[in-house]
């Protein structure tokens, strides 16, 4: 088992859950917090032959999570490890480690409000504060103060770019465990300010070529959406026809999963990948073989509007953490390069965070799942509390 920056920190972690029931982790990309921390937990005392419930924000970061999990066992998905995804499960009776989404857990969590048989709970990424995380954290909290005592549920919350004071508050003063950085350098070459009115997709073309040119490794690309997938990867096509090194790979939540697997394995002897993503690779995956980021700034987010009580979907800059966490996918395996499409000025002026989806999402699904539950969204513990205006109209 190769070494990670996170094993440095792995003792003072064990010891922070030995005496606490809260912790939290703070660990930059590529520290290797989703593929040591479940493993190094499970044989700890207090765990007494529990399992462990892993949460990721999306399908394929907790496909590819037990895959990998499995993998430093040297077993099957299923075994030891295995996961829970929407129409998908793969768990056996010997499964000690459950990835799934955070979704997933809100549900279980109603049929199951105290978790019998869990004896941990990570929420991995917490910092991209999704609606159904910060849910699953609030009714998880709840129902381990209303129906645990013992043995005790123990809460870690772990991430690249958390606001650690503020979780280790919301936990009772928990402990805060931080590990040092990536593995390995990112070169940050920055990009002009777009021109108005200008087409993003021509400016990623070029970048690409030009990153093609001067950087060996395969390349991942930030975009947006899916139409810009498609229209760079029409571009690229064009460009790139006569080049049989180069694979181009999009990878986004709709495809399926045979396609996912050839964006995420490893590129074929003697060729490259160019793999075109939204930020579903922002986080818990490693592309084999990147080296190369290119980062067009870029996310839809869902929000909703209280006017017509639709929820449209906006392009909207990211923030500064979102951008560490893209230039990490470059320094994952070594020494990587990280072309990003705006300006050192432009970037300074970046959110600090994302906002949470709760401040700014739909809360009819919320209300539904409280009203289940039996409580009101001030008896519950929140990182952010549900907006009072919002919650009343989901009501």
């Amino acid at each position: 088992m190769h070494a990670l920056p996170i094993d440095a920190i792995l003792p003072a972690l064990r010891e922070a859950l030995g005496q606490r029931h809260e912790a939290v982790l703070e660990a930059p990309p590529g520290a290797g917090k989703t593929t040591r921390v479940p493993l190094a937990l499970l044989g700890e005392a207090w765990l007494a032959g529990q399992t462990i419930l892993m949460l990721e924000p999306r399908r394929l970061a907790a496909r590819a999570a037990a895959e990998r999990l499995a993998a430093e066992l040297g077993e099957a998905v299923g075994e030891t490890v295995g996961y829970r995804i929407r129409l998908e499960s793969k768990v056996g009776p010997r499964t000690r480690i459950e990835v799934v989404t955070e979704g997933i857990l809100a549900r279980r969590l109603q049929d199951d409000p105290a978790l019998e048989g869990v004896g941990l709970v990570i929420f991995d990424e917490f910092h991209e504060r999704s609606l159904d995380a910060d849910l699953a954290l609030a009714l998880t909290l709840n129902g381990r103060e209303l129906l645990r005592e013992e043995p005790p549920l123990k809460v870690l919350l772990m991430s690249a770019t958390l606001e650690g004071e503020r979780l280790s508050a919301l936990l009772g003063a928990a402990p805060v465990v931080s590990s040092d950085g990536r593995m390995f350098p990112v070169d940050t070459r920055w990009g002009r300010p777009a021109q108005p009115g200008e087409w993003l997709e021509p400016r990623v073309v070029q970048t690409v070529l030009q990153a093609l040119d001067d950087e060996p490794g395969s390349l991942l690309v930030f975009l947006p959406g899916q139409a810009e997938i498609r229209r760079v990867a029409e571009q690229l096509g064009e460009q790139l026809h006569r080049r049989a090194d180069v694979l181009l790979c999009p990878l986004h939540g709709e495809l399926d999963l045979a396609a996912q697997r050839r964006a995420i394995e490893p590129a074929p002897s003697g060729q490259r990948k160019v793999v075109l993503a939204t930020n579903i690779a922002e986080t818990s995956l490693t592309i084999d073989g990147v080296r190369v980021v290119v980062d067009a700034g870029l996310a839809r987010v869902p929000r909703f509007d209280p006017a017509s009580g639709m929820t449209r979907l906006d392009t909207q800059r990211i923030s500064r953490a979102s951008a560490t966490q893209r230039a990490g996918r470059a320094g994952r395996l070594q020494p990587g390069v990280c072309y990003r499409l705006w300006s050192q000025a432009q970037h300074e002026q970046l959110a600090a965070h994302a906002t949470a989806e709760i401040l700014q999402a739909d809360l009819a699904g919320l209300a539904l799942q409280l009203a289940r539950w039996g409580v009101e969204p001030e008896q519950l513990a929140w990182l952010d509390r549900p907006p009072a205006a919002a919650y009343a109209q989901a009501r």
